[in-house]
């Protein structure tokens, strides 16, 4: 792919711009205070995603400026971008000022809109046994629920140092090769930029981090790579899925599904705060924090290795590889239970 030299050579100053914008974020903190849900014990800076959030709209303008592919230049990714900033300002806000979620909530709704009125949708599914399946206007609303559900699974599992962090450079690293492998410029430009900034970010995030991303970087990192998915499910003479984000986040999706829904079962208001997620137990229950992070960047990795398999299946066979990422996430869960229960843990 042409594009494929300049944007490497874009993304190599982005990751220091990211890298500066978090060291000037450690300088003037925004601190965030422990309590009884926290990892940390002591306060420590939060607001770092701001640095991600910062070389993006570098690579952006940069790509609207100076080359001439410029994808930024259709108006629907021109609208998505200024939807995921104005998003990112709104979580930053929140870093600062502790919102309502409900205020969170509409603000992502509001950017899932923009990109939805300007195009992304989802048009179809590959189901197995079934095929591809014409979805109408059932796109619309499937379109929406992915992309906030996405955003706040990613933002909820942001709660121990390098995790998420590790899997969003994971992803979009494997969702960059998967967009230069399928042509896809615009996934492979916003992939790439992503990249570069949590590889800016993520050294003053492992354990012990130094400053946690916030809102305003798990936010912004969830809807992109919510509105990249549907993006490359839109490469349809390649038969590529909706599946591959998924897979590429199958750890995050897992265990935010599977929280949200022990929590229901169990009648715990859900929209309550907790630490009862996989990966706060594991590490309630004795797992170092390196451990748990690394074990989610073994999950993306897993996910990235299938969705290149995902990419030369056809198309009836191509939900079935799903399969080893369920189950992957089905031993991980059995056996955070068996250390919960060695430990004396209980959910709550």
């Amino acid at each position: 792919m042409p594009a494929l030299l300049p944007l490497l050579l874009l993304s190599l100053p982005l990751a220091l711009v990211s890298a500066a914008t978090v060291r000037a974020m450690i300088a003037w903190p925004i601190l965030d205070h422990p309590n009884h849900r926290s990892a940390h014990h002591r306060p420590t800076p939060k607001g770092g995603g701001l640095g991600p959030v910062f070389a993006f709209i570098l690579g952006m303008l940069a790509l609207y400026h100076a080359a001439p592919f410029a994808p930024l230049a259709e108006p629907r990714y021109t609208g998505l971008v200024l939807a995921a900033v104005a998003m990112a300002g709104v979580a930053l806000a929140d870093d600062v000022r502790d919102f309502r979620f409900i205020v969170k909530l509409l603000a992502q709704a509001a950017a899932a809109v923009v990109a939805i009125a300007a195009g992304l949708v989802l048009t179809r599914l590959s189901l197995p046994l079934v095929g591809e399946v014409e979805l109408g206007a059932l796109g619309v609303a499937l379109t929406l629920f992915w992309i906030i559900g996405c955003t706040n699974a990613v933002n909820f599992m942001d709660g121990l140092d390098g995790l998420v962090g590790g899997v969003v450079l994971v992803a979009c690293l494997a969702l960059a090769a998967i967009g230069a492998i399928e042509g896809g410029v615009f996934v492979l430009a916003a992939s790439l930029f992503l990249a570069a900034g949590f590889a800016g970010f993520l050294p003053f995030n492992i354990h012990p981090a130094r400053i946690f991303m916030g809102d305003v970087g798990s936010q912004f990192a969830g809807f992109m790579l919510a509105v990249l998915g549907v993006a490359a499910a839109g490469f349809e003479a390649n038969q590529l899925s909706f599946l591959v984000v998924p897979l590429l986040l199958n750890g995050l999706l897992w265990d935010a599904a599977f929280t949200l829904l022990r929590r229901a079962l169990a009648g715990e208001r859900v929209s309550e705060a907790h630490r009862s997620h996989l990966y706060q137990m594991a590490q309630r229950a004795g797992v170092p924090t390196r451990l748990v992070a690394a074990a989610h960047w073994g999950f993306a990795l897993l996910g990235a290795a299938l969705a290149l398999v995902f990419l030369a299946l056809p198309a009836e066979h191509k939900p079935l590889v799903v399969l080893p990422a369920l189950l992957a996430q089905a031993g991980w869960t059995l056996w955070v239970v068996r250390r919960m229960r060695r430990a004396g843990l209980s959910w709550r």
